[in-house]
């Protein structure tokens, strides 16, 4: 694990857990380096003083609010360390509210996990855990890191508490205006996009994996072999504005994705079940297929000849 970035508690009703909290992912994109491209030296951006004209160190850099345009005011890191917010070292929670309430749109992409901090915590810590565990319920709470008072959702994942930092409501735009007002969608059409939900339907997401890094990385190992980069195999379409037929290629779509699972080993079609009859008729009796009585003929014959 890597090492702990805040420490203090959560604060659950009267009940306090020493936490630590650490990230809970890892960024594994390929980074490259400003250089100049005459000769690959490095570029470096440097820090300098407007009103001294001259570059400054780390040490020197502060903080300032713009008050105005041409007034600014400075502000320490102990004067927002001092600020009276109950949060500053602990992760109060407010409130528990439906997993499913959560708009997805206000994680904010940071996850970080809470680990306990000593074998006191270690009770408490388990006890919400295991609580949260059992019902459909997460955790919303308050935190104040970085400079702002963040709120935090947190659930359970193999028994530890997960923090995922939310945006406020005010943080999210209102995206009303975004959807089409002219356009027009049939029943059958709806019914189609259905089918073809169900059909790519997955319970599981772990197999997929980040091609593009995996393209960018072979082309750097081949730069740096002194090999050609691999050709691409194939050429992505352009998208266009060309217009389709939407009932066709829905249905195309659910033809290719039964197709996929079936080479998958999944299953690829739906079977009805058979309808059971009403009350007071009898139940329809299945005709027999003629290739399965002339295989119940057959394996007669078979048996009487090898007792012959």
């Amino acid at each position: 694990m890597p090492r702990p970035l805040w420490s203090g508690a959560i604060s659950f009703g009267l009940v306090t857990i020493p936490v630590k909290l650490m990230s809970a992912t890892e960024d594994r994109s390929v980074h490259f380096h400003q250089v100049h491209t005459e000769d690959l030296g490095r570029v470096r951006v440097r820090k300098y003083c407007e009103a001294e004209d001259r570059e400054v160190s780390a040490a020197e850099i502060g903080k300032g609010y713009e008050v105005s345009k041409d007034t600014l005011v400075a502000v320490t890191d102990e004067e927002l360390e001092k600020m009276p917010l109950p949060t500053a070292k602990a992760i109060e929670i407010v409130a528990f509210v439906p997993a499913a309430s959560i708009d997805p749109v206000r994680l904010s992409g940071d996850s970080y996990f809470l680990r306990y901090d000593g074998q006191v915590a270690a009770k408490p810590y388990a006890l919400i855990a295991r609580a949260l565990a059992r019902n459909t319920k997460v955790a919303v709470a308050k935190l104040a890191w970085h400079g702002r008072e963040r709120l935090v959702l947190l659930r359970v994942r193999d028994g530890a508490l997960v923090a995922h930092v939310l945006k406020w409501d005010d943080e999210v735009r209102d995206p009303s205006e975004l959807a089409p007002k002219e356009a027009k969608v049939t029943d059958s059409e709806i019914d189609e996009a259905l089918r073809l939900i169900d059909s790519m339907a997955t319970d599981d997401i772990s197999g997929y994996r980040d091609e593009y890094r995996q393209a960018l990385e072979a082309v750097l190992e081949a730069k740096a072999e002194g090999r050609q980069p691999p050709e691409p195999s194939t050429e992505a379409e352009e998208p266009g504005d060309k217009v389709v037929d939407l009932m066709a290629a829905l249905q195309e779509s659910v033809r290719k994705a039964q197709a996929a699972r079936a080479e998958d080993g999944g299953d690829a079609e739906v079977h009805e079940m058979p309808k059971k009859p009403a009350a007071g008729k009898p139940a329809k009796k299945t005709p027999v297929k003629k290739t399965a009585k002339k295989t119940a003929t057959a394996k007669k014959s078979a048996r009487r000849q090898r007792g012959a």
